[in-house]
C-alpha cells in the first residue's frame, strides 16, 4: 500500500465518533415512546450511580451542588465520544472489528437499560433501534474516508461534508428529543389537575418570619430554586392515569390507592424545611416550602400496623429507596404523602406526581420521589438504597446554621454609624430554633435578633448589626441553639453516614 492509499486515522476516528452520535440520537428519538431509562445514556449513568461508593457521590456534590447530574453527563458524552473515536481509528485498518466494537457498545447499553428498575424488555427497543443504524453506517463510512475509495478528491470531499453533516444531524436530533420530552411534560402539567382544598391549612407566614436585609433568600423556597439531589439522572415519566400506591408488608389489609382515590383523601398544608444529608456546613442543599398531601399516619392506621414493625420501606418508580422510622411516620409530626407544594402541583423533578415529606429526617431515609411502595417491615429485615452503602439507617436532621449574607469573602462598607449587617438562616426540625449567636473574630458571641418562627419544622432567618465594624480583615462564625437548649456543636464532622456538623465561619473584608 503506498503512502497516498493508506487509511488517515483521525478522518476514521472522525467517522466512529459520528456513528456512535447515530446511535445515541436514534435512541433518543425511540425513547420518547417508552420510559425515561430506555434512553442509552440515562441508563448506563444511572448504572453508575448506583455503582459508585458514596464518598464519591458526596465530592461531585460538594464541588458541583445540584449541577451534579449535569457533569456526569457532560463527564459521559467525554469518554463516549474519546471511545467511539478510538473505534473508528481502529475501522481505518480493521473495519470489521470495529463494527463489532460498536455493536458491543450498544449490546451493553441495552443490557444496562434492562436491569433499570422502571424498564421492561421492550425498553431495550430504542438502544437496539440506535445500533441497528449505527453500525452499518460505520461500515460505509470507513470506507467513504479510505484513501482510493473515490475517484476524485470532489467526491472525497463531499463523503466528509456528508459525514459532518450527520454528526450534525445527530446532535440536532438528540437535541430534538430532549426538547420534545420537555414540551410534552409541559403540555402535560397544562391539563393538570386541580389541587384539592385541605381540611386544615397551615397557618399564615408571618410577614417578620423574612428578616428585611438584601441578599437573604426567600423564606419560602420557590419551587424553581429548591435544591435537588436524587439518584435519578433522567426525571422518570410518571403517568397519573395509571399511578397507584401500594401499602403493605405487616399489616393486617392491603391497601392500593389509584391517584384520583388519593387526590379524594383528606388533606392538609404544612409547612416544612427539608435537608439533604449531603448538605456540608454553611451549605445550600436545604429548602422550606407549602406541602399538601395525605398524613401518612391516617394511611397507616387504615391498613393497620402488626406488632414488631419499627421501619417502612417506601419505594420510587425508578426502584430507590428510604428505610423511614415507624415512629416518624406515625407520631403528631405531620409526615406527608404529598401531592402540592407551594401551591402547585408537585414539580416534575421534585418527585410529581407524589412523593413524601417527613419532618425532622434527612432525605435519604424519608423524602422518596415519584413513591409507589409503602413497605411496613422491620430494620432487621430490609435495608433501603443508602443504608447498603454505609450510611445510617436513621437520619435525624442536626442542628445547622448559616451565614447567608454576606458572601464568604465580600467587602462590606459601613452604614454611616460605622456598622455592618449579617444575616442568615437556622434550622433544627422538630425542636425549632430559640437563639442563634455570631462570634466576630474571636472575640465574644453576639445574640442575633430572630425573624419570627412559623412551626419547629421551619427554619428561621436571623440578623445581627454589628456595630463599631473597625476596617480590615474578619471572620464571622455562627452557632444555633434549639429549643431543647442544646447548642449547635463545634465539633467537625464530614456528611457520611448521618450528616455534616460544625459551625459556619467565613471570612469578610471591612472597608
Amino acid at each position: 500500500m503506498t503512502a497516498r492509499d493508506r487509511p488517515v486515522p483521525w478522518w476514521s476516528a472522525i467517522a466512529g465518533v459520528v456513528a456512535g452520535l447515530v446511535l445515541v440520537a436514534v435512541a433518543q428519538l425511540v425513547s420518547l415512546a417508552f420510559s425515561s431509562s430506555s434512553a442509552p445514556f440515562v441508563a448506563v449513568g444511572g448504572g453508575f450511580i448506583d455503582i459508585i461508593p458514596p464518598w464519591v457521590k458526596d465530592l461531585a456534590i460538594g464541588l458541583f451542588g445540584t449541577k451534579d447530574k449535569l457533569v456526569l453527563f457532560a463527564s459521559m458524552i467525554t469518554v463516549y465520544v474519546l471511545l467511539t473515536g478510538l473505534n473508528g481509528a481502529l475501522g481505518a485498518r480493521r473495519p470489521r472489528i470495529a463494527a463489532g466494537v460498536q455493536a458491543g457498545l450498544g449490546l451493553f447499553a441495552a443490557i444496562v437499560v434492562l436491569t433499570r428498575a422502571d424498564t421492561s424488555a421492550a425498553d431495550a427497543l430504542p438502544t437496539v433501534a440506535g445500533t441497528v443504524a449505527a453500525v452499518p453506517l460505520l461500515v460505509v463510512m470507513l470506507r467513504a474516508v479510505r484513501p482510493g475509495s473515490t475517484e476524485t478528491t470532489w467526491n472525497r470531499r463531499r463523503a466528509l461534508v456528508g459525514i459532518g453533516a450527520l454528526g450534525v444531524g445527530a446532535i440536532a436530533a438528540a437535541a430534538i428529543a430532549r426538547g420534545v420530552t420537555a414540551s410534552r411534560e409541559l403540555a402535560r402539567r397544562a391539563a393538570q389537575y386541580v389541587l384539592p382544598d385541605p381540611v386544615a391549612s397551615a397557618e399564615p407566614i408571618p410577614e417578620d418570619a423574612q428578616v428585611d436585609l438584601e441578599g437573604m433568600p426567600p423564606y419560602v423556597t420557590p419551587n424553581a430554586d429548591f435544591y435537588r439531589i436524587d439518584t435519578a439522572l433522567a426525571v422518570p415519566r410518571v403517568d397519573p392515569t395509571s399511578w397507584q400506591l401500594r401499602i403493605h408488608g405487616l399489616v393486617d389489609h392491603e391497601l392500593t390507592l389509584s391517584f384520583e382515590e388519593l387526590l379524594a383523601e383528606p388533606m392538609i398544608t404544612r409547612h416544612v424545611t427539608l435537608a439533604c444529608v449531603s448538605n456540608p456546613v454553611g451549605g445550600e442543599l436545604a429548602g422550606n416550602a407549602t406541602w399538601l398531601g395525605v398524613p401518612v399516619r391516617d394511611l397507616l392506621e387504615r391498613v393497620g400496623i402488626q406488632d414488631g414493625a419499627d421501619m417502612v420501606l417506601s419505594r420510587s418508580i425508578d426502584g430507590f429507596t428510604a428505610s423511614t422510622p415507624l415512629e416518624a411516620l406515625t407520631d403528631a409530626r405531620d409526615s406527608l404523602v404529598a401531592v402540592g407544594m407551594n401551591g402547585q402541583p408537585l414539580p416534575q423533578q421534585h418527585g410529581y406526581p407524589v412523593r413524601m415529606v417527613v419532618p425532622g429526617l434527612y432525605g435519604y431515609v424519608s423524602a422518596t420521589k415519584w413513591l409507589t411502595e409503602l413497605k411496613v417491615t422491620r430494620f432487621a429485615d430490609d435495608v433501603a438504597y443508602w443504608s447498603t452503602r454505609g450510611w445510617s439507617e436513621r437520619g435525624p436532621i442536626k442542628i445547622a446554621s448559616r451565614i447567608d449574607v454576606p458572601r464568604s469573602s465580600q467587602s462590606l462598607t459601613p452604614d454611616g454609624a460605622g456598622a455592618v449587617m449579617l444575616g442568615g438562616t437556622a434550622w433544627a426540625q422538630q425542636r425549632g430554633i430559640a437563639a442563634v449567636e455570631v462570634r466576630i473574630d474571636d472575640g465574644d458571641w453576639r445574640e442575633a435578633d430572630l425573624g419570627a418562627e412559623v412551626t419547629e419544622d421551619t427554619w428561621v432567618q436571623w440578623s445581627l448589626r454589628w456595630e463599631d465594624a473597625a476596617p480590615g480583615d474578619h471572620t464571622a462564625t455562627v452557632r444555633a441553639t434549639d429549643g431543647e437548649g442544646e447548642v449547635q456543636t463545634d465539633e467537625q464532622a464530614p456528611p457520611a453516614p448521618n450528616g455534616a456538623s460544625g459551625w459556619h465561619r467565613i471570612d469578610i473584608t471591612v472597608e
